[in-house]
């Protein structure tokens, strides 16, 4: 199967690739760069012997995006491409909306014109905002408290309206909650150009003394704890959720699943398995919480497990010890060759 990846040189398109490749599907990546970089195609490579194109424009460009499906056969897109930070969300309200629904509506619009209507779409179990209920299935209502979790919640709305109103389309939207570790190789990992907010880069960062201390933003929140609590879930099982859901496809329709481990875990949890894997502390420092952050949230996962199959998630150890590895082992001046970028998106 040919697949699109959008934002496929990000954190999770990048591993979205390597599952895909090593299960034998043709992959071309369409990313705008702007917080990824393409060095990660040849990272891909070496560890799946396989180069996927990558063609660096951004997914808003409708008659570009329609014309590499048209090339390429494109039998079904899986979509990463957006804004994803939650503080920066509320500074920037607009730009989330306009990146994540716009960008969006650009797919869609670009992949009705050559008739491709299968679509997986990359959501969050930011979703639901708030809950008295734990762990939260796929039913709860949806209360985004954000302009990110928002803008995932209304994408949600307009795949499912595109759905009922034409059922030639297939879509499935994974809610995953907080995707964290690396490659077990260690060359592919989360690397933003950008300043580092997910709570597990900067645990990394800090361990690597690039950091301080690890802020903790809320010590007091109704958690067991006093600190969030969220699903911490290893990329390489969210990809392979997202390889499973391809065969969902196959029908019609508009379906919801959670993808995590099922486990809450706390912020002082999870820097507590990082020391234990590197074998040092880690100094922190107590911070009040950020807007649009919620106390808890880790989801319901049977509905998953009974669409998809089980297998067995890597545990929060695992996920620790292999971020670790990609920030140790990769990061600093690991050498690769250079990426493969397609001749007509050279120098955009």
């Amino acid at each position: 199967m040919a697949i699109l990846l959008t934002g496929g040189c990000g954190f999770i398109g990048s591993h979205q690739a390597v599952v895909l490749l090593d299960a034998g599907h043709e992959v071309v990546l369409v990313d705008d760069l702007s917080n990824s970089r393409a060095s990660v195609v040849a990272r891909i490579s070496a560890i799946t012997g396989s180069e996927p194109a990558l063609h660096v424009h951004d997914v808003r460009d409708v008659d570009r995006l329609s014309n590499l499906m048209a090339s390429i056969d494109c039998e079904a897109i899986i979509h990463f491409a957006g804004m994803k930070h939650v503080a920066e969300s509320v500074e920037r309200p607009i730009d989330y909306l306009d990146a994540n629904i716009g960008g969006l509506t650009s797919v869609l619009q670009a992949a009705d014109q050559v008739g491709v209507r299968r679509l997986i779409f990359s959501s969050s179990g930011s979703v639901y905002g708030p809950s008295i209920r734990f762990p939260i299935p796929e039913h709860a209502p949806k209360a985004p408290t954000n302009p990110y979790s928002l803008s995932k919640s209304l994408c949600e709305d307009l795949l499912e309206s595109v759905c009922a109103c034409d059922t030639s389309w297939s879509v499935v939207a994974l809610r995953y909650f907080n995707p964290a570790g690396a490659h077990p190789s260690g060359l592919i990992g989360e690397d933003p150009t950008q300043l580092a907010s997910n709570v597990l880069p900067v645990i990394m960062e800090a361990a690597a003394r690039r950091r301080a201390s690890v802020p903790i933003f809320g010590t007091d929140l109704a958690t067991p704890d006093g600190t969030a609590v969220r699903d911490f879930v290893h990329v390489m099982d969210v990809a392979e959720a997202h390889r499973r859901a391809l065969d969902l496809l196959e029908s019609p329709g508009f379906e919801v699943l959670n993808i995590g481990r099922g486990v809450g875990v706390s912020v002082r949890e999870l820097i507590a398995a990082t020391a234990r894997v590197i074998g040092q502390p880690l100094p922190t420092i107590d911070c009040e919480p950020r807007p649009g952050d919620v106390p808890a949230l880790y989801a319901a996962t049977d509905r998953a497990e009974r669409r998809l199959g089980r297998w067995d998630y890597r545990g929060l150890d695992d996920i620790c010890r292999d971020a670790w590895r990609f920030r140790t082992n990769a990061r600093p001046g690991a050498v690769i060759p250079s990426p493969v970028v397609a001749p007509d998106e050279a120098g955009s």
